[in-house]
């Protein structure tokens, strides 16, 4: 959670917002505006940005997120809420956390109390407690503390712990709490970030109320703006055999993409400290393009089943200029993760959740002839493309949303690089939006790619998932041509498929 401070502040003692405030009216809102995603999770209204409290409930994937229920500029950061049933079909809720007597909810975790070990629970029920960061002015100055609140009704309604803050250093700048359950140490384990030190904290507790300080990690890799948003997490092998530990740490500002970005490390957690592998390739960015920032894991998935992460889709050098109303921030979409071990050394994968969405689908060649036409081609609408033996040094694919205006996603073999160039794609949001971005290709690996474009955005995952960008763009229209370049690629060499994607908004009246 980015600190940004403005003089609404203020005026924030002032306003206290009411338990279970609704985010909109009684009736189904629309999400059909310009530029509205359409497979991504946006708030009906107001701005967003940090994922928050992510965790699987009793049949429910629960979304909070930072938000403001009373404008479209950041501030009054509250937790919003909305619920899953599959990762992907968003409903909704009130508010579930609200900033309360000018202190402000920053961003945090959900856990899921089974054993009831802070006593927050009904006898014999397990409950939904949250960690999160309270952010408030005091006659001492601005200070930044660890808090906690409870739910007994899946969520829908929390209280406030009566002694909070239950961890406080007299900081201004301590935040984002990652916690989870141990299951070695059999304890709550806890990764808060030390902004300004470039260092990530970790606590341990038995009951969520009571913190013993273990370690900290860092300085470490890249340090030139503030630490935020930590993440441990184990994420297992691609192949299905051993794990690893991951730490994503948030940078803001100073990513190689300029403005916020997310780098991680791999390496091992022994219940006290983290320890980054020297291997190659265990230090690395979660996504190489502008736009996804702050993401973090789910709490209580059901053994087996992969870590999943949801980012912020956004960026701090330009999020409160976006085009878009009457909301501004949109949700990453969810992927899985693991990691790759192969000749190149180590590398986190990630793949986007999607398969329950799909539509239509075309075969692709090199030729773009058995292609929708122009006129049907609409988003959102995810491309799979397999490149092999090219003949050029440089070469993919251009999205048309007009003659003038495209986005161009490529392979630079000669300079080793992958990128997505949105210089040309459509309206310009302000300083730091039009660029290239890029990331490093590892010629061992595979030349393919997998393409989600929706109606403000494009996600990138190529390398077999290694590489990861997202960037977001505002086309002059919602018509899309697809075009391969260069324009004599030989159709032997490309392979893919195209899918349709159904909105996740068809389900949103309930």
């Amino acid at each position: 959670m980015t600190k940004i401070r403005t003089c609404a502040l203020i005026m924030c003692a002032a306003i206290v917002v009411s338990q279970g405030l609704s985010t909109h009216g009684q009736t189904t809102p629309a999400y059909d505006q310009p530029y509205r995603p359409q497979v991504h999770f946006s708030p009906h209204e107001h701005w967003t940005n940090d994922p928050n409290g992510l965790v699987y409930f009793q049949g429910e994937y629960h979304l909070f997120f930072q938000y403001n229920p009373f404008g479209d500029q950041w501030g009054y950061m509250s937790w919003g809420h909305a619920v899953s049933p599959d990762l992907l079909h968003w409903h909704e809720l009130p508010v579930a956390i609200p900033e309360k007597d000018g202190e402000m909810v920053f961003t945090g975790s959900v856990v899921v109390d089974r054993q009831n070990s802070s006593g927050f629970c009904a006898p014999g029920r397990e409950c939904l407690v949250a960690v999160y960061t309270g952010d408030s002015a005091t006659p001492q100055g601005h200070r930044e503390t660890q808090n906690i609140a409870y739910s007994l009704d899946n969520g829908r309604t929390w209280t406030r712990y009566e002694r909070n803050p239950v961890l406080e250093l007299q900081l201004a700048d301590f935040r984002d709490p990652s916690v989870s359950w141990n299951e070695t140490a059999h304890r709550w384990i806890m990764a808060v970030s030390l902004p300004k030190e470039h260092k990530v904290r970790f606590y341990s507790s038995p009951n969520l109320k009571d913190w013993t300080q273990l370690s900290d990690f860092g300085p470490a890799g890249e340090t030139a703006g503030d630490w935020e948003c930590p993440d441990l997490l184990r994420i297992p092998a691609d192949t299905g055999s051993g794990s690893l530990w991951a730490l994503k740490v948030g940078l803001n500002p100073g990513a190689p993409q300029g403005g916020s970005g997310e780098q991680y490390f791999l390496g091992s957690f022994d219940g006290r400290s983290f320890t980054a592998s020297t291997d190659s390739g265990a230090h690395g960015w979660t996504n190489y393009g502008k736009d996804d920032y702050c993401a973090i894991s789910f709490n209580g998935l059901p053994k087996g089943q992969k870590p999943v992460l949801i980012g912020w889709m956004n960026n701090w050098q330009y999020a409160s200029a976006l085009p878009t109303s009457p909301w501004r921030g949109q949700m990453s979409l969810p992927r899985r993760l693991s990691f790759v071990k192969d000749k190149a050394g180590l590398a986190l994968k990630q793949e986007p959740i999607t398969a329950a969405l799909r539509g239509k689908s075309f075969s692709i060649t090199g030729s773009s002839s058995n292609l929708p036409r122009d006129e049907d081609l609409r988003g959102p609408y995810e491309l799979e493309l397999h490149f092999r033996h090219p003949a050029q040094p440089v070469f993919g694919i251009r999205l048309y949303s007009d003659e003038e205006h495209w986005t161009e996603i490529g392979f630079d073999t000669e300079k080793k690089l992958f990128y997505i160039d949105r210089t040309k794609s459509g309206e310009t949001v302000g300083k730091g939006f039009p660029v290239r971005t890029e990331a490093p290709l590892v010629s061992s690996r595979p030349y393919d790619v997998r393409l989600i474009v929706d109606g403000s955005s494009i996600e990138a995952y190529a390398q077999n998932g290694t590489i990861n960008m997202t960037d977001l763009i505002y086309p002059v229209s919602q018509q899309n041509t697809v075009r391969f370049f260069p324009e004599d690629m030989k159709s032997t060499n490309v392979s893919g498929e195209l899918w349709e994607l159904k909105s996740i908004w068809e389900q949103q009246a309930r």
